[in-house]
């Protein structure tokens, strides 16, 4: 009796934390896809915003900010976060706009940035062609062509015919839900959970 309850312990104690981290990324899934009930519109123009847990006017907005509020429903700041690693080690990020110092109003708005940060602290996951890579939680980023880069959240809905998850992101038409996984060149793959 004593080794089965031994056993049955030591499986409890291995799945539990996979539980909390699954349980994290529904989280985030399901708070991206929440968002999808605000009505925004993109701009994609600069903003002085308070520090820390500064955001955009509510009713503006780019793909980025999408990441950022859905980040913050579950009280990670990656304004702060992105912020204080760029103080601390800016010749690691993108040098994209001249920039030669941070700047806590737009460097956690910018892709390429949010891409460098993803990769240093959080989880980089393989790119590849098949959608059951692609979680939810998870943070896809695509290339868009002439240098235009684009990020959006999986969540937890399918596709009409169940083959892959959608990915919640703001392309343009506000903060939406669409199966749109492939349609772009996929350049970065991440899981983020501080």
């Amino acid at each position: 009796m004593t080794k089965k309850l031994i056993k049955i312990l030591l499986l409890l104690l291995t799945f539990y934390p996979a539980v909390g981290q699954t349980s994290f990324y529904n989280q985030l899934a399901d708070s991206a896809l929440t968002l999808t009930k605000q009505k925004v519109t993109y701009d994609p123009g600069y903003f002085q915003i308070e520090y820390p847990n500064g955001d955009i006017p509510a009713n503006k907005g780019v793909c980025t900010d999408l990441v950022i509020r859905a980040y913050r429903k579950l009280g990670i700041d990656l304004q702060k976060e992105v912020h204080e690693d760029m103080l601390g080690n800016f010749d690691k990020y993108p040098k994209n706009w001249g920039l030669s110092y941070t700047d806590k109003n737009i460097d956690h708005r910018r892709v390429p940035n949010l891409m460098t940060f993803f990769s240093r602290h959080g989880i980089e996951k393989e790119i590849t062609g098949n959608s059951t890579d692609y979680q939810p939680g998870d943070i896809v980023c695509w290339n868009l062509d002439r240098g235009i880069t684009h990020i959006g959240i999986v969540c937890r809905k399918k596709s009409k015919d169940e083959l892959r998850y959608l990915i919640v992101h703001n392309i343009g038409r506000g903060q939406v839900v669409e199966d749109c996984l492939f349609r772009f060149k996929i350049i970065g793959h991440y899981r983020y959970k501080r």
